[in-house]
């Protein structure tokens, strides 16, 4: 059956897209679809309203601040637990209502099909919790590991994937100092490279710079600013999109995610911009996205497509509340879907997002979002341009 979705724009557009397609809703594998490289081309996606399934315990998720996919497809999360009082009458003291609900534990798994599958995490023996964690990832060895963006947080923890702590790197309590080396400041992701044993650090909120760690010992092995220049914590002023780009990272540095094919992607969400760069710090490009976007910035994460070339960029947008679609060579712009609100397939501060094995999307949700989307490749179309709304299924 030819992929169908229905998005806010023309219907001739859906058609070109559909009528392109390679795959059934929800059965297309774009890791394995030629058409990934055809340059008139591009993927599709429509949200998947009934994924994940009900959490038990009566549990709701508070500000969803991290999204990461293992190697069996299983998708992991990180929230805060923030509930408003209105939200939990039942975890009153005293409560006010008999079942209803309950903040979930801070790390949950789900397997492909949306089934809670364990949950974990919190203060305990050995360890500095984050005041506020922040970003998730599940790196080459099946080992999780969490940052955080609160006072204080310049640390970063790996626990296994059944929870058990593991490793503690950078010490606790310190503020920002970009040229550090034995702690970090307010980390918002951390990305791996498995062939060379490395962990990432978007560092962060308080630092204004990318840091490399071994991921055995947690040692700082390298790190730099924007351009690879030595990173410096002067203030930039306010951003002005008609100024030359600032030669610093406005930040808060939000991603820093390796490619296959030995770059870094970091997200400049300050600055409205992706810089690029070889795995030593060497500035190799930068595109920009919703360039005149003030406040918190257009870019929030990045994740790649699955196909053996990593073709796709998709750079969250938790501004502006859309998905852009990328293509990596000479960082082409393509298009980009979702909007604001609260439906299904829409966004409401959208801060995380992660690819699965079939090159499916998921996306989180911070402030009140507080949510988890699943966003089905259905097929390769001809590639649209500009925004296409709710990518909707028909």
């Amino acid at each position: 059956m030819t992929p169908k979705h229905l998005v806010a724009v023309a219907l001739v557009m859906v058609s070109a897209a559909c009528s392109g397609g390679s795959g059934t809703s929800g059965g297309a594998d774009m890791a394995s679809d030629p058409a990934v490289t055809d340059a008139s081309m591009a993927p599709m996606f429509e949200v998947d309203p009934l994924w994940p399934k009900p959490l038990p315990n009566h549990w709701l998720l508070g500000s969803t601040i991290g999204v990461s996919v293992d190697s069996r497809d299983h998708v992991w999360i990180v929230h805060r637990g923030n509930l408003a009082n209105n939200e939990m009458p039942a975890a009153l003291d005293p409560p006010i209502a008999d079942a209803c609900c309950f903040a979930a534990p801070p790390v949950l798994e789900f397997n492909a099909e949306g089934t809670l599958v364990q949950s974990w995490g919190g203060p305990g023996d050995g360890y500095d919790w984050p005041t506020s964690n922040h970003g998730i990832v599940v790196d080459h060895m099946d080992n999780v590991w969490i940052g955080g963006n609160g006072g204080g947080d310049s640390h970063v923890l790996k626990f296994s994937r059944a929870g058990q702590f593991l490793l503690q790197a950078g010490e606790a309590g310190y503020g920002v100092d970009s040229n550090a080396e034995n702690h970090y400041s307010r980390v918002a992701k951390i990305s791996f490279d498995g062939e060379a044993n490395e962990m990432y650090l978007a560092d962060g909120y308080g630092n204004k710079r990318v840091a490399v760690i071994d991921a055995s010992s947690g040692d700082l092995k390298r790190f730099w600013g924007a351009y690879g220049n030595v990173p410096n914590d002067d203030p930039l002023g306010a951003y002005d999109p008609m100024a030359a780009p600032a030669r610093q990272f406005r930040g808060p540095v939000h991603c820093a995610d390796p490619s296959d094919d030995n770059l870094v992607y970091v997200c400049d969400r300050g600055g409205d911009r992706v810089q690029v760069f070889q795995t030593d710090g060497t500035f190799v490009d930068e595109i920009f996205i919703e360039k005149n976007s003030g406040g918190s910035g257009a870019v929030w994460d990045v994740a790649f497509s699955p196909d053996p070339g990593q073709t796709f960029m998709f750079v969250a947008d938790g501004l502006n509340q859309k998905v852009h679609v990328v293509r990596r060579d000479g960082l082409q712009y393509v298009y980009n879907f979702g909007d604001g609100g609260r439906n299904p397939g829409q966004f409401y501060g959208m801060h995380s997002i992660a690819t699965d094995s079939r090159g499916n999307i998921f996306t989180t949700e911070t402030y009140e979002g507080k949510r988890l989307q699943k966003h089905l490749f259905v097929g390769m179309g001809a590639a649209p341009s500009g925004s296409v709304g709710v990518a909707r299924p028909e």
